[in-house]
């Protein structure tokens, strides 16, 4: 027997799924929990992310880089911060459900 997305979700550690979402840009929190549309929007987020920047920053002075580096950085530690809650928040309401 095969088991259910949300068997799946309920049965796997919150705390590791958000520890695992806490390195930006990598999302493995969603790959433990197989939660596949979850970790292709934040890839494609992350992604666009890394590369707006690299555009922005083309005609960018030197002087400007370093806080363009802060801003970029800032941005991907909220996209972090988002996805590790989120992560626990779908194990909790799953096993409340169930």
């Amino acid at each position: 027997m095969i088991p259910t997305k949300d068997q799946v979700l309920a049965a796997s550690a919150g705390w590791v799924a958000v520890v695992l979402n806490v390195v930006p840009g990598l999302e493995a929190g969603y790959l433990y929990q197989r939660r596949w549309k979850a970790y292709w929007i934040t890839s494609v987020l992350a992604t666009t992310w890394f590369v707006a920047g690299a555009v922005l920053a083309q005609d960018a002075a030197t002087a400007a880089e370093p806080q363009n580096q802060l801003v970029g950085l800032i941005g991907l530690m909220v996209l972090a911060a988002v996805t590790s809650a989120e992560a626990g928040i779908a194990v909790k309401a799953v096993r409340q459900n169930s």
